[in-house]
């Protein structure tokens, strides 16, 4: 009988530790979540400035692809695959942190999130794949190629950062909810302004405020990861 206590105690004990080690899972992926958006940054003002400017005509930019393609692979593994792991991670780990406040508004958050986290996945791909397959296409025909690009230009970032109406409305309704307690007052309050950031971007004259949104969500990631990680419940 003893044994059997000891060890119905200790699978208690694993049971209730399964909620802790999600959220010090969840801050570190809020922690990665940031440290992709900083590299995404660094690169899109760097090495990608010239896809960033505008200046390229479509066979120019698969031109640039070629020369460039194994970085192109890197940055969407980055900011896009990686990304969308750690953000699934997060969005769980938000829900068991707000579900006890906000039950309801908990579910629909994990649920964006995720779904968040599928379509940057997704697009992430999408990229890569395009990318190789209008390369191979460069060779035969230039002028077809770039063309092609366009399509998968638009697609891929239809998904994952033409606009931020869906990491925006994630974002805010995390905030949101945890007004009722589970992050820090200061934070939500930040987190419901880049929320708003992120969804006015489907407005085609402001989709340049998704840098604010960009800039804003890195901070955002930070705070939420060391919350998490300081969390004792």
């Amino acid at each position: 009988m003893t044994a059997i206590a000891q060890t119905q105690g200790n699978t208690f004990t694993r049971t209730n530790d399964q909620p802790h080690s999600l959220l010090k899972m969840g801050g570190i992926a809020g922690i990665i979540a940031a440290l992709t958006f900083i590299f995404g940054f660094a690169l899109f003002v760097t090495s990608f400035e010239p896809l960033t400017t505008g200046e390229l005509n479509t066979v120019q930019t698969v031109e640039f692809l070629r020369d460039n393609q194994s970085i192109f692979y890197v940055w969407n593994l980055v900011i896009y695959v990686l990304f969308g792991v750690v953000q699934a991670i997060l969005a769980l780990a938000l829900r068991e942190r707000l579900k006890e406040v906000a039950p309801g508004l908990a579910q629909v958050t994990a649920a964006l999130g995720l779904i968040w986290a599928g379509l940057v996945i997704a697009s992430g791909m999408v990229a890569n794949v395009g990318a190789s397959a209008v390369i191979d296409l460069y060779a035969a025909d230039p002028t077809q190629a770039g063309t092609v690009w366009a399509a998968i230009d638009s697609i891929y970032k239809g998904m994952g950062g033409g606009n931020e109406i869906v990491g925006g409305l994630w974002v805010m309704l995390v905030s949101w909810a945890a007004l009722r307690g589970g992050l820090p007052k200061a934070l939500n309050f930040v987190g419901l302004l880049v929320g708003a950031a992120g969804i006015v971007t489907l407005v085609p004259p402001l989709t340049d405020v998704g840098a604010i949104f960009g800039l804003g969500i890195i901070v955002w990631y930070v705070c939420v990861g060391i919350a998490l990680l300081r969390s004792k419940s």
